[in-house]
Formats: C-alpha cells, structure tokens, sequence
C-alpha cells in the first residue's frame, strides 16, 4: 500500500526493540528513509533502518542528533516518539527520583525531541508530521506504574497543546496503544500462558503486534492525514475486559468470541 511516505526521512525514538521495532519496519516497507535512535543498539537491528545512538533526555544530544539527520539526509519530514516504558514499582515503595526519571523519559524527552525536530520542520517545504506513542495507562488507572501512566496522560494533553501552536505547518497526534506483545510480554503477563489468557479478554482475541501500532502510525504521518492534528487514534482492539463483567451475578454477561 501506497502512503505516499515513500523517501520521507522518519526519526523514531526507541526504533530498535518492541513497538519501536516494529514502528521502524512498517514505515520501511513503506519506502520511508528511517533512522532510529536508543542509548544502546539492537543486537539484531533492521539492515533497512539507519542507527544513531542518543540520550533523549539530554537536550544537546538531541540537538546534536537532529541536526545529523539533516545533514546526512537532507530533511527530517517524520518524528515518532515511540521511546518510554517503566518497570512494575508501587508507587509508595520507590524514591521521588524514581517518579521523576520516569516522567523525564515517557513526557518530558519527547517534548525536547518535538522541538528539535519543529525546528527544523517549520523552514522546510512542506512542513513535518509528529507523532507521540502514548498508552492506556493515560487513561485509566495505572496500578504499579503510576507515574508512567501520568506521564502518558500528560503526553496525550501536551500533543493537543503543540498541535494548536505548531499549526499548520507540523501536525502533531497520539497513538494511544493497548497490551503489545512484544518480547518484553511475559514480564508483564508472566508466561505465555499468561499472555494469550490475556489477550482472550480483549474483544479482538489476541495483543497487538508492534506492527498493528506501526500501521496507525504510518497513516498519522502520512498525507492521508494532512488534516488530522492534535488527535489521538486508540490501538487497543476494542478495550480491556471490565471487571464488573465476571463480577456480574446476572444472566446477561458478555464474553468475548473465540476463534
């Protein structure tokens, strides 16, 4: 399928591993020119996606490798803020420093790489597509990863706000995602047992592959969108099961369809 992405210089941040692998593979197969960023590379990196290592909490990092980008490629027409994550911690049970280094990577970094990138976005023809991957967990309870799932709310909020001001010369929108499974899975579900019990309560049967996030994010940048901004599109397969459901003593319960 044709997007019209073909030759389009893409940044994804964090677009060695999991979802930001599979963000990266996408807009390749698309014709994108992507160059990927993470502090350390992939063991098995995508031969068709360019590697440059970086800190995107450090601001002349980022800077630096923007500016890079440029000059190799000659134009930087794509962001995907695709980098974050957080380990399982109670919120009570860990430092202030903690919650603050998990804010800085999930908000505060893609906020210093969107500004780096308008930049350059603002003075070229045609302007430039944004994209922030945000996650469920800004939108309900995120019990064990609170301060992530704050960060991802924040996330959602500071794209409308950017959308606003940096129009109509660079859109910025949100991919909000549900469960991936990715190779990190099990360290969330337990074993593969766990992850497909999991993925029967959603209304679709199964996780999300990286590739489904990397198709709505594709889309996001592309011209098919030229007048979405400041949106979120939902990736959850239709949503996690309520818990009322099996609580429910009635006769009318809900169960998803098995294939």
């Amino acid at each position: 399928m044709d997007l019209g992405l073909q030759g389009q210089v893409v940044l994804v941040t964090g677009g060695v591993r999991g979802v930001g692998a599979g963000i990266s593979a996408v807009l390749a197969d698309m014709g994108a020119t992507v160059v990927a960023c993470a502090r350390r590379p992939a063991e098995a990196a995508d031969p068709r996606v360019d590697f440059v290592g970086c800190d995107i909490r450090d601001a002349d990092a980022v800077a630096a490798m923007v500016t890079g980008i440029v000059e190799r490629h000659g134009s930087l027409g794509g962001l995907v803020n695709n980098a974050g994550g957080a380990p399982f911690a109670l919120a009570a049970d860990v430092s202030p420093r903690y919650h603050s280094k998990i804010i800085e990577l999930n908000m505060l970094a893609p906020l210093l790489v969107s500004q780096a990138a308008q930049k350059v976005m603002r003075d070229q023809p045609g302007g430039g597509s944004i994209v922030n991957v945000s996650s469920m967990s800004g939108h309900r309870p995120s019990p064990g990863t609170a301060a992530y799932g704050a960060a991802k709310a924040g996330l959602d909020s500071l794209t409308g706000s950017l959308a606003a001001e940096w129009a109509p010369i660079v859109r910025i929108n949100s991919v909000v995602a549900g469960a991936v499974r990715t190779e990190l899975a099990e360290l969330h579900y337990g074993d593969a047992a766990g992850v497909d019990a999991v993925g029967k309560t959603i209304p679709m049967g199964r996780l999300a592959s990286p590739e489904d996030v990397g198709n709505a994010v594709a889309f996001l940048l592309s011209p098919l969108a030229s007048y979405v901004t400041g949106s979120t599109l939902t990736v959850h397969g239709g949503g996690e099961r309520l818990a009322f459901l099996d609580a429910a003593t009635a006769a009318n319960s809900v169960t998803p369809t098995t294939t």
